[in-house]
């Protein structure tokens, strides 16, 4: 698609956001590979709790691209001036584009490893980064908006996600401290070998601890920093009225799971609006309180005490609350004023239902589909368009995730769920 003009740019960002999340990136490459021709492209979004980074492209290349690889870029990137150069990428040096947005609060790249290191011109480079700006847009519309279903699906599959990492985290930590161990064996007498292997393992924890931290921290948003874009929102509603806003951050800095502060933020902010059309209201405090267990997010006014839980439930505060099993309490007095409460439990619900194939991501279904046909690998390669090699890879990922130990109870697995 040439992108050259207004209107084909903005023909490509339609046609690249009315897909289906799953499908944007793709799309996003495909409408770009004409001014920008490459082989793989990754994206860090940090809107999003469920799935941060996605890939897509040459296997080859991204089955081995990981958060590590972009978080650098989205650290030091600067939004509105796209960057081109050379960085190593999966085993090998690359030439790439990466474009950063901070169309959402927390940013998000976007990373094009190129096919070759020509140099692109600026009006290429504006149109990469307008169309990112309008695709990270998007996203934050659609995580702050999120209906119901997507909300439940996302806390769950962010629930397991970090259950994974944390039992991944705990068995590589086991594994290595074996190591070192063992490194540090006095029947061992090569002591410059065991200094360098154990520096060796000691900067494999460290990483992996990081790895981890970095990952959960795409699925999370501090509680004062949640709160901090809530008053931000807020204060435009009242800016010129003769409503007084009074705001009482939290007190705790605990990491709130991104799903739950963009409802907190959505329930607050249709709560406040309903208390804005009464009459005689003079002040309102909005504050959040975080414990352990629980977020309570309070809108109080010092109005005639009138509003009742009727006029706020229906619609999409009570529905969003319900994904999160939570809960809108309204205590108005006559003369007084009322008092909204919305509290949401911030114990991650388990999904006693879930089955296994839902932790394989959309290749591995790919490749499984065909193992349950009884294809081979050299079959499965081609009708994918990959190397068998990658197939392999698949393969045993596909057997880890589903805790089996051959093709065929993988096979059995598939054709059950079917």
């Amino acid at each position: 698609m040439e992108l050259t003009g207004s209107v084909p740019a903005l023909t490509a960002a339609y046609d690249v956001i009315r897909r289906p999340l799953g499908e944007i990136l793709p799309r996003l490459s495909s409408v770009l590979a004409e001014a920008v021709p490459h082989r793989a492209a990754a994206e860090l979004s940090t809107h999003c709790a469920h799935s941060p980074f996605k890939t897509h492209g040459d296997e080859t290349v991204v089955a081995r691209l990981t958060v590590a690889d972009l978080l650098p870029l989205l650290d030091t990137g600067v939004a509105g001036r796209p960057w081109q150069g050379v960085l190593p990428l999966a085993g090998a040096e690359h030439p790439v584009l990466a474009v950063r947005s901070d169309a959402t609060p927390r940013g998000a790249v976007l990373l094009l490893v190129r096919e070759d290191d020509t140099v692109l011109d600026t009006d290429v480079l504006a149109v990469v980064q307008a169309l990112w700006d309008v695709v990270t847009s998007h996203f934050d519309r659609l995580a702050a908006e999120a209906v119901p279903g997507a909300l439940a699906r996302s806390r769950t599959a962010a629930g397991t996600r970090g259950q994974v990492i944390a039992e991944l985290g705990e068995a590589h930590a086991a594994a290595l401290t074996g190591l070192l161990a063992v490194l540090r064996s006095r029947t061992l007498d090569d002591a410059a070998a065991r200094a360098a292997a154990t520096e060796l393992a000691v900067t494999g924890m460290v990483e992996l601890r990081a790895r981890a931290e970095r990952d959960r921290e795409m699925a999370e948003e501090p509680a004062d920093q949640a709160f901090a874009r809530l008053a931000d929102s807020l204060r435009p509603l009242v800016r010129y009225g003769p409503v007084r806003l009074e705001l009482g951050p939290p007190q705790a800095t605990k990491p709130l799971a991104a799903d739950v502060a963009h409802t907190a933020r959505a329930v607050v902010r249709a709560v406040l609006m309903k208390v804005l059309e009464q009459d005689a209201v003079q002040r309102v405090h909005v504050g959040w309180q975080v414990t352990e267990d629980e977020l309570r997010a309070t809108v109080r006014d010092d109005g005639p005490g009138t509003l009742s839980h009727c006029a706020l439930g229906p619609g999409r505060v009570v529905d969003r609350l319900d994904v999160l099993d939570g809960r809108l309490d309204v205590d108005a007095v006559p003369g007084w004023g009322t008092t909204v409460t919305a509290t949401i439990p911030l114990r991650v619900p388990q999904d006693p239902v879930a089955h296994p194939l839902t932790s394989l991501g959309e290749r591995e279904l790919e490749v499984l589909r065909r193992l349950a046909l009884g294809h081979r690998n050299r079959v499965i390669a081609q009708e994918l368009h990959i190397s068998e090699s990658t197939v392999k890879f698949h393969v045993a990922n596909i057997l880890t995730k589903l805790g089996v130990g051959s093709r065929g109870e993988a096979a059995a697995l598939f054709h059950a769920a079917a």
